[in-house]
């Protein structure tokens, strides 16, 4: 691959990872903040920062030429602002300002899909969600197919994602907390480290502008949290049922399972980390020897 200018809006959890890689690729990496420490932050890592908030327009004229874009933007409840004021009012902003010539891939959400009878969805399959965060992402997705309509760009729908500081509900399994949710029910999920790699497959990818993104084997939640435990050899998890009408009970009513066919045709034929148990086992065991904190840095 040749040496590459890379922008990266939002680089959070996923965001850094794919940075560190750049980076270390050789290629020349910028990254939005709006936190001035973090801006400190990331030129410790050989990342150029732009001070910028992608909901304020004047701070993104002055954004950077490159060759691929990268949005993972999180929403952040303490913004002030509705999901839809940032993140579709964001996107539309970034937009104007990108050049059309750079490849932009979008990282989207597999909670765009509405399916609770643990069926099968793919590319292909219908999205009615009922959760404020999948609309939203449609209608971001929106605006690259109304806007975008010949410019190079991907939607990555993402399964939930889990790596090295990031493993869901591990402390309530090693205190033998109770887990608040329902037992029964698929997992999706993909480890960063694979994420990251399908963005960069994504950057290079013309066959196909919509992936969902994530491992070989969706789990019923207990065998996830089970695994966990017997790989740290604590008692099994027990489970307690969300409150009615909770965040916690609405995310439990979502039942699918992620075929990740296209991605692996397409992107990335062999994940580094296949399933969970894969991941957790590569995880678990740099945790106990403390040489990972986090996935990116």
């Amino acid at each position: 691959m040749p040496k590459l200018r890379i922008l990266i809006v939002g680089c959070g959890y996923l965001g850094s990872v794919v940075a560190k890689m750049a980076c270390d690729a050789g290629h020349t990496v910028f990254a939005t903040t709006r936190r001035p420490d973090r801006a400190a932050e990331l030129r410790r890592h050989e990342i150029q920062p732009i001070l910028a908030d992608w909901t304020n327009r004047s701070g993104l004229r002055e954004l950077p030429e490159v060759d691929r874009v990268l949005v993972a933007v999180s929403y952040d409840s303490a913004s002030g602002m509705s999901r839809v004021e940032s993140q579709v009012g964001g996107m539309r902003n970034l937009l104007d300002f990108v050049p059309e010539q750079a490849h932009l891939c979008y990282i989207s959400t597999t909670g765009v899909y509405h399916q609770t009878g643990g069926e099968w969805v793919d590319e292909r399959s219908p999205t009615r969600p009922n959760r404020e965060g999948g609309r939203v992402h449609l209608q971001a997705e929106d605006l690259l197919h109304r806007h975008r309509p010949a410019a190079p760009w991907t939607i990555l729908r993402l399964a939930g994602i889990y790596g090295p500081g990031r493993v869901p509900r591990i402390d309530s399994v090693l205190q033998g907390q109770p887990i608040v949710s329902a037992e029964a029910g698929y997992l999706n999920l993909i480890h960063v480290h694979d994420a990251a790699r399908a963005v960069f497959a994504a950057w290079q990818d013309r066959s196909h502008r919509l992936y969902v993104v994530g491992d070989d084997e969706p789990m019923p939640r207990r065998d996830f949290y089970c695994e966990i435990a017997r790989q740290c050899r604590v008692a099994p998890p027990v489970f307690e049922p969300p409150r009615a009408g909770s965040a916690k009970q609405m995310r439990s009513e979502s039942n699918k399972r992620v075929w990740n066919r296209r991605l692996k045709t397409n992107l990335l034929p062999k994940l580094t980390f296949p399933t969970y148990r894969e991941g957790l086992s590569q995880i678990l065991k740099d945790a106990a020897r403390g040489d990972v904190k986090h996935a990116g840095f």
